[in-house]
């Protein structure tokens, strides 16, 4: 029950909560309500028949008891002897016979009852009630009845209201509550929206801050604090990274300098071809990591956004080393990213396919709005498990992606990184030619649509 009870939202569970104590409170009211009523209306009887039999009591002991009794605001009095006949009653009770048979009697003298009025010929029950007076003559009763079924009826009406107009009052108040609840909770809506639309790629995101006092508002002031601290932390660390990797230019032009002088006087041997190769490699990783530096600084300029596709790809029509590339002819496309930038896209993909792949294909494709360029290869591919993490920085998801193949771990999450800051995506997918096929989507230019629409 637990579980099940915290998978409802919260709008709900508050609902329920509050139309839970809202049921309870009217369901007791209404009992309450009805049972006051009730008693209030048989009290006033009571206290109606009381005063009568008082009267009579008094004719008795004044000695004065007429053979018809004239009593009012009641339907019958009898008086009946110590042998249970009658021997005086009023104008609509009968002379003959009592209302009451011994049992009943003995028990209205303990307490008013509720008895058929057939006796008198009436259809009303009666509500009876007898009190006993000690004269010369012997002892003598007095009995006094009057019709309640008007009172049933009433008792009888308001509980059907109460019966129906209870849970049409709970649907109503429901209603009501869910309205009510969704307008206090609609700026913890707002937050969220706000907060799932927060990428970290922008500086200044910021979640709304509600204009009411409210304990809403102190949780938004102390997110956006939070996001604060967050984005000088992050500054302070992609500061740290670019630089680091300035820094490490240095010594290593230094290192590549030396080697070139050793070389050139015939110094080191393979040495001098294993210490090239490390230093190679950490120039690579140098100028990775300051291109993902700048990514997380800022915004990226919005000067020369518009590279052509086809005349990038074709570029790699001829590329150096032992793998076949293929580039296939496709629409001509110009997409809102810097040339420079695709290049380097290209170049990270098409580098760490032929790592491992014999052949790798490029091609371009529209869908909708986007151009999405395809690195195809026929290498052992990702498993699909692992493609989320294989754009992590420094992932290594198997001996055969080491860092001896090559990679400097980063290629990946450099192209996501400059991908998405232009508005795009990456994805990896199945390859036909059986490896990796990596699907870049990038937002066509805005600069080819005003040429189009110009000529």
């Amino acid at each position: 029950m637990t579980g099940f009870w915290w998978r409802w939202s919260l709008r709900t569970r508050l609902m329920s909560i509050g139309l839970l104590g809202l049921a309870v409170a009217l369901a007791l009211g209404s009992i309450g309500l009805y049972a006051a009523l009730s008693l209030e209306s048989l009290r006033r009887i009571d206290q109606s028949s009381e005063a009568s039999s008082a009267e009579v009591v008094a004719l008795i002991r004044a000695g004065r008891l007429p053979q018809t009794i004239p009593v009012a605001g009641v339907e019958a009095v009898q008086v009946l002897d110590d042998q249970g006949r009658v021997v005086s009653a009023s104008v609509n009770a009968d002379r003959l016979t009592s209302i009451l048979d011994p049992t009943e009697l003995q028990a209205a003298l303990q307490d008013s009852i509720t008895v058929p009025g057939s006796p008198l010929g009436i259809d009303s029950r009666l509500r009876v009630r007898a009190r006993e007076v000690d004269t010369t003559d012997g002892r003598r009763v007095v009995v006094v009845a009057e019709p309640v079924d008007d009172l049933l009826e009433s008792s009888d009406v308001l509980r059907l209201v109460l019966l129906i107009g209870y849970p049409l009052l709970l649907l109503v108040l429901g209603l009501i509550a869910w309205r009510v609840i969704g307008a206090a909770l609609r700026p913890v809506d707002a937050l969220r929206a706000a907060a799932d639309s927060i990428s970290g790629s922008g500086r200044h995101d910021r979640l709304p801050v509600p204009p009411s006092q409210d304990e809403i508002r102190a949780l938004t002031v102390t997110l956006n604090s939070m996001l604060d601290r967050l984005d000088r932390a992050r500054d302070r660390e992609a500061e740290f990274v670019a630089d680091a990797a300035h820094e490490l230019r240095s010594p290593v032009a230094s290192m590549r300098m030396q080697i070139d002088v050793a070389r050139r006087i015939g110094e080191g041997g393979e040495t001098l071809d294993d210490l090239d190769l490390d230093l190679t490699r950490m120039s690579a990783l140098v100028e990775d990591l300051l291109a993902l530096a700048r990514l997380e600084q800022g915004p990226l300029p919005a000067t020369g956004v518009a590279a052509d596709v086809r005349a990038e790809l074709e570029r790699f029509a001829e590329h150096p080393g032992t793998v076949h590339v293929v580039v296939d002819d496709g629409p001509g496309a110009v997409v809102a990213v810097r040339p420079e930038e695709l290049a380097r896209v290209l170049t990270n993909l098409v580098d760490n396919a032929s790592r491992y792949a014999t052949t790798v294909r490029l091609s371009a494709d529209r869908r909708g709005p986007q151009v999405v360029v395809l690195v195809d290869d026929d290498g052992p591919g990702i498993a699909p498990a692992d493609r989320e993490r294989a754009f992590d920085r420094f992932t290594r998801l198997d001996e055969s992606r080491d860092r001896d193949s090559g990679g400097t771990g980063l290629g990946l999450a450099l192209v996501r990184a400059t991908v998405r800051a232009r508005g795009g995506d990456v994805v990896l997918a199945d390859s036909p030619l059986g490896g990796l096929r990596v699907e870049v989507a990038l937002p066509e230019a805005t600069v080819r649509k005003r040429a189009a629409s110009g000529s």
